[in-house]
């Protein structure tokens, strides 16, 4: 449930007792100590959901439980000596102690030096004779200082009665953490709230009444209806305008737009100050209409930008979104942000076309983001698992069914494998045989000619499907040549598998494909040599994987390598005549390590830290390790976000995996290190190497060296081959105890020739053989419609190097979040039933902190969503648990998953528990047990 404390419990929508009375307003206008008013400047009302009509949405109990009585239940009525709004209300129940309440976090809505007032409709309910006070009061937090609390206001409350706490205060700066909360009343006293409100009388009417606009738009003066107040240029100037271009240019709507002028960098832009206006851990979308002018410039990006300021003066940047815009006509962009942290300002921005270039904006909306719900599972009638959809694949009909792609000959031979291809017999089990038969193309004078086939029909929505075939190349080739499996979707290109072939023999060639979207033409084709290269192609098969057959094949699996034999030997004064007495198992934890992602700013969330260390025991940093973050200019180091984040793991047992040293690919190299000669690269190379693993050694349990060494060559071109090698050596003479991977992409979804397994094997063979202790090997994981059998082909094939493998940065993809979900079953189930992987680890969990869209576990405001629920299930599904007697030996046998029990045994005086762990081993695991 979102956002709530670990102490806390809260469900919604309850009938409550307490009575309302017969009496009303006569001018629900009007606020007095007698009443409360639903009406009272709402508008300036920092208060999220101040009625409780969104449930507890934004509210926390604080250590007891809570619940809503909604207008509908009970009695409607008038009190007789006050009243309220008539809508619903909240109970805080279970209350154990009188500071015990109801509240909620105002840290980014509070403004230093402004006067702000507070007004609370209050009531108690219970065991109470006479009457009991209720407090208003401010939390301040600060790190590395005492919390202090602040007394707003309070008053005196007896049941059946509505009552108004009310008081003001005024902060001269705001803490890092300032939180609004109700207390008070007796323990067992239930404390009622009807309403919050806490507005500042000095906000003007007509700022008040531009913020809201009736859709909560949060920016001020969101069409320039009142000129360019509330905007500002970011290092540029601003202009209005009705028109430009002689009037080719007008606004899309409205009767203005704005205009960023006399830019001199692509960052500068139209701006606008949001602190205050802006909550934490709420998800907002923005849409802004935008285009360009002038310079000659008829394309370029614009993207929407936050500049947030922490209160340690830290300045942080926040990509939102980016659009295509042009000088012909105006377009959207769209996005979305949620900020972690309790900033001291925040300001959004647009920005990004060359210098030079106007950066025109009709209208900018950033409004808390509208809850869309999840599409249902997809229903797929009679999926036909396994029955191929290629027409004529055997050739019995010659090439029927087939046409050339291009002008190129098609013909038929004979010669080809009777079996079929390793991968899809993997799915398929026992299968006919093939004919032999082949497609041979001729006269091909590009790379895309090839044999084609129309599958528009055949092809279901969400189902995934596997591509294989075999394939071979003709004479003639100059150096190794791809071979793709290639289909367009509506004349987009969508990649079913690839193969280099560099002989003359037939290779497979696997993949899969998931389309989600109804699309009008779907054509397969197969494509790849160089021109003058004549192609052949047999036994194409494309059939719907039936994963859950997979699943139960996989589950087999995982209970023969992840389970082992345990006896439970129990000995001691209190062990005799134990036979028949109860034992009960139950495992704490799985010691497979399972991690994720995280950021710095993530950190600052609560939501996502309580998630994070109940579901994960191992951790990676997305960015913050890498040297573009720690040095971005010479000499210039930053640890101190890295240093945080190990705090946090340490405190938390959680383990940590160092992403990484260096990163192979040009573009992700800072500019001062490319401008400098081979010496100096030499010895900053060095300085990394000796700064980074001295500071951390002993902290992270795994480095990645050189990251994506099968995409790039930077290090390698500026400095030699030898490089790499060295890279490897240093790190372990710096810290021996630290396991040093290699770490690419695509190397197990058979969809990039680069980075093949064969290719992997070779890359870290020939690191080895210049003496770099490699000590892991790294799979990405960013995959699409994974099949396992492909994936545990490639785990099979680096098996054999006697490495320890990780999924490094697992993702999966859908708009669907149970095809999501089922993707990311896939991947996990492979993982874990394959003795070779020793641990995944997740490229994030959290929507708006992932790299890929549609991604994501939990949605932004902390709810876990269906590829969530399917994750937690499974990490449920990987714990034993036993129950049974104790044998007449004395003895108490099960087999369960490795890592941490608790056993629990009835004896005849008392209840005793003891806990132990179970290790890899292949014969039973006897643990005494001593009474």
């Amino acid at each position: 449930m979102k956002g709530l404390p670990i102490c806390c419990f809260i469900s919604r929508q309850h009938k409550h007792p307490f009575k309302r009375s017969e009496e009303t307003m006569e001018n629900p206008q009007l606020m007095s100590n007698n009443g409360c008013s639903e009406n009272l400047n709402q508008a300036a009302n920092i208060i999220v959901n101040h009625d409780f009509s969104n449930g507890l949405h934004s509210w926390h109990t604080n250590c007891c439980n809570g619940f809503v009585v909604s207008a509908e239940c009970g009695d409607r009525g008038k009190p007789s000596s006050s009243s309220r709004s008539g809508g619903n209300y909240a109970v805080v129940t279970n209350r154990t102690k009188c500071w015990q309440g109801l509240e909620q976090d105002i840290t980014s809505r509070v403004l230093p030096g402004s006067t702000y007032l507070v007004s609370a409709c209050v009531g108690v309910s219970g065991p109470l004779s006479g009457s009991t006070d209720v407090l208003a009061t401010l939390k301040l937090e600060n790190h590395g200082s005492a919390t202090s609390y602040m007394l707003i206001g309070k008053t005196s409350v007896s049941k059946e009665k509505w009552e108004i706490v009310e008081g003001t205060f005024s902060l001269l700066a705001v803490p890092e953490r300032l939180v609004f909360y109700l207390e008070g009343p007796s323990p067992g006293v239930e404390l009622l709230i009807d309403s919050v409100v806490i507005s500042c009388p000095s906000s003007s009417k007509s700022e008040s009444a531009s913020i809201g606009a009736g859709d909560d738009n949060i920016i001020i003066n969101p069409k320039f209806e009142d000129g360019l107040n509330n905007w500002s240029g970011r290092g540029c100037k601003v202009a209005l305008h009705d028109s430009m271009a002689d009037g080719k240019i007008v606004p899309q709507s409205g009767k203005a737009f704005a205009s960023a002028t006399e830019r001199t960098q692509n960052w500068n832009g139209i701006q606008q100050e949001i602190t205050g206006r802006v909550q934490r851990k709420l998800a907002y979308s923005v849409a802004a209409v935008v285009r360009i002018f002038g310079n000659n410039v008829t394309t370029a990006t614009v993207q929407a930008t936050l500049w947030v300021q922490t209160p340690g003066r830290n300045d942080q940047y926040v990509g939102i979104a980016n659009v295509q815009a042009t000088d012909k006509d105006w377009v959207q962009l769209q996005g979305k942000f949620l900020l972690n942290g309790s900033p001291s300002r925040v300001v959004i921005y647009l920005e990004g076309p060359p210098p030079g270039t106007d950066l025109l904006v009709n209208s900018l909306v950033v409004k808390h983001a509208e809850k869309i719900p999840p599409s249902p599972a997809p229903v797929i009638e009679n999926p036909d698992f396994g029955a191929n959809i290629i027409t004529n694949s055997q050739l019995d009909d010659s090439t029927n069914g087939w046409f050339p792609l291009g002008n190129c000959n098609l013909s038929v031979g004979s010669g080809s494998p009777h079996i079929l291809p390793p991968m899809a017999r993997a799915s398929l089990g026992v299968h006919e045989p093939l004919s032999g038969r082949y497609i041979h193309v001729k006269n091909r004078t590009q790379t895309w000619m090839g044999p084609a086939q129309m599958i528009t029909d055949k092809v279901k929505l969400f189902l995934t499907y596997q591509v294989s075939a075999w394939v071979r190349i003709g004479s003639g080739a100059n150096g190794p040549q791809n071979v793709n499996v290639a289909l367009g979707v509506d004349n987009q290109w969508v990649n079913g598998g690839q193969v280099e072939i560099n002989d003359d023999r037939w290779h497979e060639i696997g993949g899969s494909f998931r389309i989600e979207k109804q699309p009008s033409k779907v054509m397969v084709y197969i494509q790849g040599p160089g021109a003058g290269v004549d192609l052949m192609v047999a036994g194409v098969q494309i059939f719907p994987v039936n994963r859950e057959a997979r699943f139960k094949y996989l589950r087999h699996q995982a209970d023969k390598i992840r389970k082992r034999d345990v006896v439970l030997k129990f000995s001691g004064a209190g062990s005799s005549g134990l036979s028949g007495t109860n034992v009960k198992v139950v495992q704490t934890q799985n010691s497979f390590p399972i991690g994720s992602c995280m950021s710095r700013t993530n950190i600052d969330n609560e939501d996502f830290v309580n998630f994070f260390v109940k579901n994960f025991n191992w951790a990676v940093f997305g960015n913050e390790l890498k040297w573009y973050w720690t040095e971005p200019q010479q000499g210039n180091l930053n640890y101190k976000d890295a240093d945080d984040m190990v705090a946090l793991c340490q405190k938390h047992n959680v383990e940590t995996r160092g992403h990484c040293i260096f990163w192979e690919v040009q573009a992700t190299v800072q500019q001062w290190i490319q401008a400098l000669n081979k010496d100096d690269l030499m010895k900053a190379v060095q300085n990394r190497l000796t700064n980074l693993l001295t500071r951390y050694k002993g902290k992270f349990k795994h480095y990645d060296v050189n990251n994506e060494m099968l995409h790039g060559s930077y290090y390698q071109d500026r400095l030699g081959k030898d490089i790499r090698a060295n890279m490897f050596k240093t790190a372990n003479q710096l810290d021996p105890s630290a396991t040093l991977f290699v770490n690419d992409y695509h190397v197990e979804d058979g969809c990039d020739t680069r980075s093949c397994p064969e290719r992997y094997i070779e890359h870290i063979l020939d690191l080895q053989e210049q003496g770099a202790p490699v000590g892991g090997i790294g799979i990405q994981g960013h995959i699409d419609n994974p099949v396992g059998p492909v994936v545990c082909t490639a785990l099979d094939k680096l098996g054999i190097l006697g490495l320890p493998i990780w999924f490094t940065e697992l993702d999966v993809s859908s708009i669907n979040e149970h095809v999501r979900g089922e993707d990311l079953e896939v991947m996990l189930r492979e993982a874990f039933a394959h003795p070779a992987v020793e641990g995944v680890m997740l490229w994030g969990f959290w929507e708006l902190f992932m790299s890929r869209d549609n991604a994501h576990l939990v949605n932004a405001e902390g709810e876990v969503n269906e590829t969530g629920k399917r994750f937690l299930a499974l990490k449920h599904e990987w714990l034993s648990h036993a129950r049974g007697q104790v044998d007449v030996k004395g003895q108490f046998n099960f087999r369960g998953f490795h890592g941490k029990y608790a056993v629990e045994i009835d004896t005849p005086s008392k209840k005793i528990v003891k806990t132990f762990v179970v290790d890899k081993g292949d014969t039973p695991l006897v643990v005494p047990v001593e009474l």
